[in-house]
């Protein structure tokens, strides 16, 4: 595969890495330890066009091909702290593009526009307490009345939920079953709406992850994104951009650990040489970083397929799924290389080895790739 990136996506990726180190990195540990990051963040990064990347330019965006995204997630990852990392990709790749793509001229101004300019801060709605990746059963009603919707129910495992100042959520206008749901943009200040909890996670600590309450909740019927009672397809179509930056996230995270691991592994003496004087871990660092250069090259043609507007369900699938496992195995074994050191909170393959955990889990579990791929082979 030719090297996808020019001259001009490298010179945005310089931008990005130079703002995540500057402005990011110093304060992981901190952000964690506080369960939250300044709101700033999001105002920095929209004014250096960070969530508008590959979004409209009428509404603030720069209309830019998703190898800038790919860029913009590895980079990231250098951040050392997957908490921000989700909260930005949320802002930018999972809450804003289906907006983007099917919302009206007034939901584009009144909501995209001021989330890619970072003035206001986007959360996908999607997951509820009994309807997790069995989206087709989620229980949360919009009922019509007159020219509004009045919205009952609740979400879970929200990011940035508790801060959020709109919503793109899944609601059930219809009856029961995939056909029977749509997508709204609904602003969080409308009368009804609460903050049920904080959720106490195991990782990802410095984002923050709500469970949401709806009662008679009242929001105008023009919200609704697209055509009423067709949301199921806007958000399985939403779910492959998720997936695909959940995969470059994994990928580029592995490769932050190899390095660490790299650095510490020269400099660590033991038994009177350093630890990468032990043809064990030499070998089995090896291992990992051609596993990580195969997960890489499997996401890249993700993106490739993706970029091109083309149906890149299989290949996103694979990704999320190869790469997310692949994940585990390398955090477990870069944790095992720092011994003792790698349990202790300041180093960050300890925050990387619980943070990593949620990539097989979050944005679909590999089960459910699984159940995909098999589905897609015929079988």
């Amino acid at each position: 595969m030719p090297n996808p990136f020019t001259e001009e996506h490298e010179a945005f990726r310089k931008t990005v890495r130079t703002f995540v180190e500057k402005e990011l990195t110093p304060h992981a540990l901190e952000w964690d330890r506080a369960g939250i990051f300044p709101r700033e963040v999001f105002q920095k990064c929209g004014e250096l066009g960070f969530f508008g990347i590959n979004h409209d330019p009428k509404y603030g965006g720069s209309g830019l091909d998703y190898w800038y995204v790919t860029a913009f997630a590895e980079e990231l990852t250098r951040s050392r702290n997957a908490g921000v990392n989700m909260a930005l990709l949320v802002q930018s790749q999972m809450a804003t593009p289906i907006i983007n793509e099917i919302g009206t001229d007034e939901q584009k101004r009144e909501f995209l526009a001021p989330a890619l300019a970072g003035e206001k801060i986007a959360a996908l709605g999607v997951s509820e307490p009994g309807a997790g990746s069995d989206v087709a059963n989620l229980q949360t009603t919009a009922r019509q009345d007159g020219d509004d919707y009045v919205i009952n129910g609740s979400k879970m495992w929200i990011t940035n939920g508790t801060r959020a100042d709109f919503i793109t959520l899944a609601v059930r206008t219809g009856g029961p079953g995939y056909g029977g749901i749509s997508l709204v943009t609904f602003p969080t200040d409308v009368k009804g709406f609460s903050v049920s909890k904080k959720l106490d996670k195991v990782g990802n600590l410095s984002s923050d992850t709500a469970i949401l309450f709806f009662e008679d909740c009242r929001i105008p019927r023009r919200y609704v994104l697209g055509e009423e009672n067709e949301g199921f397809y806007h958000i399985m179509t939403n779910f492959q951009g998720e997936r695909l930056v959940g995969a470059l996230s994994a990928v580029g995270g592995m490769e932050r650990m190899i390095e660490d691991a790299l650095e510490y592994g020269k400099e660590r003496q033991a038994f009177g040489r350093p630890l990468l004087g032990f043809q064990v871990w030499r070998h089995k660092l090896v291992e990992h970083m051609a596993a990580i250069e195969a997960a890489k090259r499997l996401t890249y043609h993700a993106v490739d397929v993706f970029d091109r507007k083309e149906n890149a369900v299989r290949e996103i699938s694979m990704a999320k799924l190869f790469a997310g496992d692949l994940a585990q195995k390398v955090a477990y074994d870069v944790q095992q290389f720092f011994g003792g050191m790698g349990y202790i909170e300041e180093t960050h393959i300890a925050r990387a080895w619980r943070d990593i955990r949620l990539i097989t889990i979050g944005g679909g579990t590999s089960e459910v790739m699984k159940e995909i791929l098999s589905k897609m082979s015929g079988f």
